[in-house]
């Protein structure tokens, strides 16, 4: 099974399930909403983490309101986005207020947090690495907020530059040193028209994927290492 998922062109471009990934856990999907439309999400036995990269929009799940969200219009803009989360059991009605591009990351939930908006200010901005390594990262739902599973972040990597490097891997639990994760990599491109390289591979090469993802796309990343370099462009990803 292919690890790059490619982008469609209009409305529902990125739909990411545990099944079709292959997986236990992450859901990811992307949708691209023009001004007026609106797209309803039932998250089930998930809790949803929803990001607007572009555009504003107003939501509104069962028992929350959150109305004229929104201000940058382009993830290069470096500001950190407006972010809503959504607990299990719940119902959720995204109206497209601009053009929109929408994130829907997802996992399992317990139902242990209330809906919330998540604001630009609540978002950590840090600079992590140096020379052609560093990239800067906007902590969306880090480990340490209210979420049962989910962590969301947001990494900005520059022209020439490599992330997740040195390389890692998140595929054991080990309290202290590393976690278990499954993780999905929305790639994002000034200018549009590029790519990135990106390798996916484990210590034994039971899973050795290299793959250039372009503007849109999704890399999957089940376990193992998994180090990104860009070409002449800036890459926004979530």
């Amino acid at each position: 099974m292919s690890l790059l998922a490619k982008s469609r062109k209009e409305g529902q471009i990125q739909h990411i399930t545990p099944q079709s990934a292959g997986w236990r856990y992450i859901g990811f999907d992307v949708w691209m909403l023009k001004k007026g439309q609106t797209v309803t999400l039932e998250s089930g036995d998930r809790e949803l983490c929803l990001v607007l990269v572009a555009g504003l929009a107003s939501v509104k799940t069962q028992h929350a309101d959150f109305p004229n969200l929104g201000k940058r219009m382009s993830p290069f803009e470096r500001t950190p986005p407006w972010s809503v989360y959504v607990p299990p059991q719940d119902k959720v009605e995204v109206t497209a207020d601009s053009d929109l591009e929408l994130a829907v990351c997802s996992a399992p939930g317990k139902g242990s947090f209330p809906a919330r908006l998540i604001r630009p200010e609540d978002v950590g901005v840090e600079h992590r690495g140096k020379g052609r390594n560093q990239r800067r990262v906007h902590n969306i739902l880090p480990d340490s907020a209210e979420a049962d599973c989910l962590l969301v972040v947001e990494v900005y990597t520059d022209e020439g530059a490599t992330s997740s490097w040195p390389s890692h891997k998140h595929d054991t639990a080990q309290p202290g040193k590393e976690t278990q994760l499954e993780e999905t990599y929305y790639h994002r491109f000034d200018p549009p028209q590029g790519f990135a390289f990106q390798r996916v591979y484990t210590d034994d090469r039971s899973l050795d994927a290299c793959m250039a993802p372009y503007n849109h796309d999704v890399v999957m990343v089940p376990r193992g290492y998994h180090p990104v370099a860009a070409m002449p462009v800036t890459i926004a990803t979530i």
